[in-house]
């Protein structure tokens, strides 16, 4: 009997798994790892917000939402996002809530993408930008950043990368892995690249409150840009709400509405528990999200001290709960690098290179891991670094 013919989509089959999964599939199989890993806050949601999805289950509120989700949370999210980005968008169509930011990057892709546009974004970046991309038809065109200018893009390397057939700009600042930041000048600078070419931005600001040094300015909130940017967000970094996968996106009805009408067809609604849980975070949870990006603060200036005293020079990140070091000084290359590393010391990060191409000679340390263990953590690594060299 022959066998069936492959069914798998081209453009399935062709995209790599993720880097991060692949390399913890080690990772597990390894006894007394301290994971540097996933990008996961060490914390436990706040008290107050798992109780208010504790007692959305006691009142019984287990039924579907409107696709666009709560009203009562899109209002919170429009007040939100007007109060911390400045930029005001109507509730009731200009905000949708979807299943974590990564459903919410993956709608706008396929909302607003034919066969053969590109997709222009900078790198080293989250994995999944690239093969988002592809699964909605579009090509992905990188723009590498570099550690001297902070991990931030320039205008001028993305005017170098335009094209014809280029439609959309993504962004994601401050960034996973690197923890650069852009200023508002600088995103002045990258707006009149947009306008210029009349692009529509992505932006996923995720890791906005967690902006140690300078101010968080959104791009959406600049002169011209609200009516051509798509603004993602979510509560999985700043209030600790990762298995709550709850995001949402805020941008133009028409692109909205989109945007809507593939998430009606696939996922319908976000969890009616999650967006409960999303309105408490949102009223009343600033105050736990400081006492944490301090702490982050403090495990961060640990940690890259530690990684430069060791001889693997690492940009001060002045966002997110990423340093990304350079190990080009080891001779190593970042696979060899990181399995070396987990073997012999049992300390877990993540290759530079499954962040991109410009990623190759570098490795991502997550520090939202407790400070005991970062400490122990940078011991057993300045111990393998002295070894390689």
């Amino acid at each position: 009997m022959s066998s069936p013919r492959p069914f798998v989509a081209d453009h399935v089959s062709g995209i790599p798994r993720s880097g991060i999964r692949d390399f913890f599939d080690i990772v597990q199989n390894t006894p007394g790892v301290i994971s540097l890993g996933v990008g996961e806050p060490d914390f436990v949601t706040p008290w107050n917000i798992r109780e208010a999805a504790i007692y959305a289950l006691e009142r019984g509120r287990t039924q579907y939402t409107s696709n666009l989700g709560l009203l009562r949370l899109r209002e919170a999210i429009s007040r939100y996002v007007a109060g911390q980005f400045g930029v005001r968008y109507d509730p009731a169509s200009q905000v949708l809530v979807t299943v974590g930011v990564s459903e919410a990057l993956d709608l706008a892709l396929r909302a607003v993408l034919n066969p053969g546009d590109e997709v222009v974004y900078h790198e080293p970046c989250y994995v999944s930008y690239s093969p988002s991309v592809v699964l909605a038809h579009g090509k992905p065109v990188p723009v590498a950043c570099r550690a001297e200018d902070g991990f931030a893009v320039t205008a001028g390397a993305l005017e170098a990368a335009m094209t014809p057939r280029t439609k959309v700009l993504m962004l994601n600042f401050p960034t996973n892995p690197t923890g650069g930041t852009m200023t508002r000048e600088q995103l002045e600078s990258i707006a009149g690249v947009v306008r210029r070419h009349d692009l529509l931005v992505l932006t996923d600001e995720i890791y906005s409150e967690l902006t140690f040094e300078g101010e968080h300015v959104s791009i959406a909130s600049l002169p011209g840009m609200a009516e051509r940017t798509i603004f993602l967000h979510g509560f999985s970094k700043a209030y600790a709400m990762t298995g709550f996968r709850i995001g949402y996106a805020c941008g133009p009805v028409p692109l909205i509405e989109a945007m809507m009408k593939v998430h009606q067809y696939s996922m319908l609604c976000a969890s009616i528990i999650a967006q409960e849980a999303a309105i408490e975070a949102l009223e009343h949870g600033a105050e736990a999200t400081a006492m944490m990006r301090e702490q982050y603060r403090l495990r961060r200036n640990f940690v890259v001290k530690s990684l430069n005293d060791m001889g693997l020079p690492c940009a001060l990140p002045r966002g997110s709960f990423y340093a990304f070091p350079s190990i080009a000084g080891t001779g190593m290359k970042a696979r060899d690098f990181a399995l070396g590393l987990l073997r012999e010391e049992q300390v877990a990060c993540v290759p530079g290179g499954a962040f991109g191409a410009s990623g190759e000679t570098f490795v991502r340390c997550c520090f939202a891991t407790a400070f005991d263990q970062l400490e122990v953590a940078m011991e057993r690594m300045a111990r393998f670094v002295a070894r390689s060299r």
